[in-house]
Parts: structure tokens; sequence; C-alpha cells
């Protein structure tokens, strides 16, 4: 179990910080303040709001429920956020986050992962929060990912395709203006 889960952490880790992370923010620097709080109805999140509850979910599930720090957690404060945040102060929000939830699994016994934790209510396996997070985070950076390319009209350049093999693109180049 110990290859395996310490392999399980490994690749969590990886695609929190080294996948999701900078796809989210090669969207975050094309966007504007005002961008990043545009909402296409009332029932939908901006993106604002997505990187708020990403970091609130993460910190939850792993900072807290798997590192056993205090949780603090408003998620409804998350969806209900409606002043603008600085795009620069959510980025540095996550990245920090990140940070935290990378520093949590690098510390944690992978001989634990079957270990049970109470979650947001939820009765869950250490695996399963890790697991929940990391397909949490997949789905959100979709909609990042959506969202960037209907404000912007353009394409992110995620991968660049060569000989029929997709080579990632977004840890090489950045698209930062300012």
């Amino acid at each position: 179990m110990n290859d395996t889960g310490q392999e399980f952490i490994s690749r969590s880790r990886y695609h929190l910080t080294e996948d999701f992370l900078p796809k989210i923010e090669r969207c975050v620097e094309r966007l504007t303040d005002e961008q990043i709080w545009w909402r296409p109805n009332e029932q939908s999140n901006s993106i604002g709001n997505l990187l708020l509850h990403l970091s609130g979910n993460a910190r939850q599930w792993i900072v807290g429920g798997v590192g056993g720090a205090p949780d603090a957690r408003d998620r409804d404060a998350e969806f209900a956020q409606r002043d603008r945040i600085a795009r620069d102060d959510l980025h540095s929000l996550l990245k920090t986050t990140l940070a935290d939830v990378d520093a949590t699994l690098a510390q944690f016994n992978a001989n634990q992962l079957v270990e049970r934790r109470t979650i947001q209510g939820s009765d869950v396996s250490v695996l399963e929060a890790i697991l929940h997070v990391v397909e949490h985070f997949s789905m959100h950076t979709g909609q990042i990912l959506m969202m960037t390319k209907m404000l912007t009209n353009a394409d992110l350049a995620l991968y660049e395709f060569k000989n029929s093999k997709a080579v990632p693109n977004w840890k090489t180049q950045s698209t930062h203006s300012e």
C-alpha cells in the first residue's frame, strides 16, 4: 500500500500545483478584475467566486480535514461575494492555499490513507478527501478555462501538438502583458 499510496499522493500534489494552478494562472493573467467577477446570470458563479470556493474547499478538506488544522471556512460567503477582490489578491490566496495543501500532503503518511475523517459533515477516508479535492479542482478549472475563452475570445494555447502528441505548454509560456 505504501508505494501505491505514495504515488497517489504524489500525483495528487502534481495535479493541484503543476497542472490545475498554472492553467488557472494562464486564465487570470488574461482577465481584468471586471471579467473575473462577470457572471452570465445570477444563478452562475463568477471566476472570482470559483477561486474563493476552490481555496475554501481545498483548505477545509486537506489542510483542515487531512492535516488537522482548524477549519474556519464560510462556504456560503464564497458564493455570496459580489464586491470585487483584485485578481492579484485572488491569485495570492489560491497560491497560498495550494502551498499549504502541498505541504500538508508532503508530510502525510501514505499508510494512513484509509483512516476516517469527518469533513464538511461527511465521514470519508483520507484517500476520498484527497480525491474529492483533486476532482473538484479539475471540474472548476474546466469552468474557469471555458469562461476565460468566452470572455477573451482567445485560444489559451495550453498544449502544443508535435507528431500527434500533446505537449503541455502552460508552464513555459506566459501571456502576462503588464
